[in-house]
């Protein structure tokens, strides 16, 4: 009778850790994150789910064209590029992005520009300030229909909870994300 208790007991104390280790890397290390909305179509659709690295930008900047997911609001975290770092100024004029007065290309946008009917398919617009020290300024992939850094405003690097790393769902389109 006693094995049995000390074998119930060994697998409680197991099963303990494992709850443990599980709260902490999801709090500390590693989320998932559920896309609501199309704002990052063609690179991004509704309903699929991401791992979000929250310990990676605790050792390293953003970098342009990362993929992030950040807090909008106390209860709302949207996903986005990051097309500006401090530093940057950006511009957009006739569909080319512009940054310190260089022209960029961003290649996950081609196609979605070619297929676009409809005159411009990014708006022509200016950033007034520079971005500044400790922040980003964010793109959603679908320009005609995103809620962005051209209305929200540069994003303070502490309301960024994580750089978008694997989509797992769905399955066929399990991989890493670039």
């Amino acid at each position: 009778m006693e094995t049995r208790t000390n074998e119930w007991l060994e697998w409680g104390k197991a099963f303990f850790i494992a709850i443990v280790f599980a709260i902490l890397i999801r709090t500390f290390v590693f989320t998932s994150y559920e896309v609501q909305g199309e704002s990052m179509s063609p690179s991004v659709f509704d309903g699929e789910r991401f791992i979000v690295n929250k310990i990676g930008y605790g050792f390293t900047e953003p970098e342009r064209f990362d993929l992030i997911v950040f807090h909008a609001n106390e209860n709302e975290d949207y996903i986005k590029r990051v097309i500006g770092l401090p530093g940057d100024i950006i511009s957009y004029q006739d569909d080319v992005l512009y940054i310190n007065a260089e022209p960029i290309d961003e290649p996950f946008l081609k196609q979605r520009v070619a297929e676009h009917k409809w005159g411009s398919y990014t708006n022509d617009f200016a950033v007034s300030d520079v971005v500044p020290e400790g922040h980003v300024f964010v793109l959603g992939d679908n320009r005609p229909n995103s809620l962005d850094s051209r209305r929200l405003g540069f994003i303070a690097t502490d309301q960024i909870v994580g750089k978008v790393d694997w989509r797992f769902w769905p399955i066929k389109e399990f991989g890493l994300m670039r």
